[in-house]
């Protein structure tokens, strides 16, 4: 082993590394990028608020002092609901994931509790079970601040009690929010790779070139090709419901929007694959501004973990990602059977599969520039 030999090859990669214009401003833009979204993401942890909507049906000043409480840690955001609702509809109509109901009388039940041990009261608190982990913060603030006010009344009798209330029927586990969004998420990568390969190591390679002089046309070859994508989308998808259904026993709910969003989603992602690799012409560059844009979506989009557990500026930027409504417009589809929400983000997935298409159509030339 010569060290010569060694070091003019590291030089010589290096020299070629420096003359390439896009490898280097993507290498050193892709960890920038990761630094700063996951620094936001994750710096702002600690002062995450999460939503509780609140419906006070006693109006009293016991009433109103314990929302105070829970307004005072700091981490819970108060909305009021008003007393006419019909909590169900109300729930069901707005996509509600956590709502608190002070009943009736609960003022007056704990100023009677000091005379008659035996009478309690108990407030009711609505939870979506798919967002697990921010339902559960927001559960043990509450039960947090039920303790201490017991305590304080009564050194330690229960008064006041939490019952728990699911607004699914069914109970879900992480894997159920999970699967949906793995399914996206990869027929994201397969599709935008799949379209950067296409487009830029066939020009690399000249084939496109070569495809002028056959009787193909270019919205023939384009719709084959998109074909063959659509393939590969289903047969990922197929292949994560079968390990969910087999492996964690997922209950996976197959149907007409589901298809629909698969099918739009194929489209969407392979035509924003169509653009990067139009406007980036080599090959090892165009992967990687692939992976500048897919990779950070994939985490702000919601397919790991639900958005209201990032700050709230990270949570307005996501509903700008394509990639959001494709998680959960599947999982409203196939898991939570919410087809009223799974239509909506079905139109918004449409609406995105029909820009980034037709503009990677028009953008996809066979002529060198």
């Amino acid at each position: 082993m010569k060290p010569s030999i060694i070091v003019s090859d590291f030089v010589a990669s290096i020299k070629t590394w420096l003359r390439s214009k896009g490898t280097l401003f993507w290498t050193i833009a892709f960890p920038i990028i990761l630094i700063l979204i996951f620094g936001a993401i994750f710096s702002g942890m600690g002062e995450v608020e999460y939503e509780l909507y609140v419906q006070d049906l006693d109006d009293s000043e016991m009433s109103h002092t314990f929302i105070e409480i829970l307004e005072g840690t700091g981490v819970i955001k108060i909305i009021n609901v008003s007393s006419e609702k019909n909590i169900t509809s109300f729930i069901e109509e707005e996509n509600i994931k956590r709502l608190l109901v002070i009943p009736q009388g609960y003022g007056e039940t704990i100023i009677q509790s000091f005379i008659d041990h035996n009478v309690s009261v108990n407030i009711s608190f609505y939870f979506d079970p798919s967002e697990q982990s921010s339902s559960q913060v927001v559960r043990s603030i509450i039960s947090d601040v039920v303790l201490s006010m017991n305590m304080n009344m009564t050194g330690g009798r229960n008064i006041v009690g939490i019952k728990d209330i699911s607004t699914i029927t069914e109970d879900f586990n992480f894997i159920d929010f999970f699967l949906p969004g793995m399914i996206g998420f990869t027929i994201m990568q397969t599709c935008i790779y799949g379209s950067i390969e296409r487009n830029t190591k066939f020009r690399k390679d000249g084939i496109l070139r070569k495809l002028l002089t056959t009787p193909i046309t270019r919205s023939e070859w384009i719709f084959s090709k998109m074909l063959f994508m659509l393939f590969l989308s289903f047969v990922s998808t197929i292949l994560i419901i079968l390990v969910g259904v087999l492996v964690y026993n997922v209950s996976v709910n197959i149907n007409l929007t589901m298809i629909v969003i698969i099918i739009a989603t194929s489209f969407l992602f392979s035509g924003l694959g169509m653009i990067i690799g139009r406007f980036v012409k080599e090959e090892e560059t165009a992967d990687t501004a692939g992976g500048a844009i897919s990779f950070p979506m994939m985490f702000l989009a919601g397919t790991f973990f639900p958005l209201d557990q990032m700050p709230e500026f990270l949570q307005e930027f996501a509903r700008i990602l394509p990639l959001y409504y494709v998680n959960e417009g599947l999982r409203n589809a196939m898991i939570y059977l919410n087809q009223s929400e799974a239509v909506i983000n079905t139109i918004y997935v449409l609406i995105f599969a029909s820009v980034f298409f037709i503009a990677g159509v028009l953008l996809t030339k066979w002529k060198e520039d």
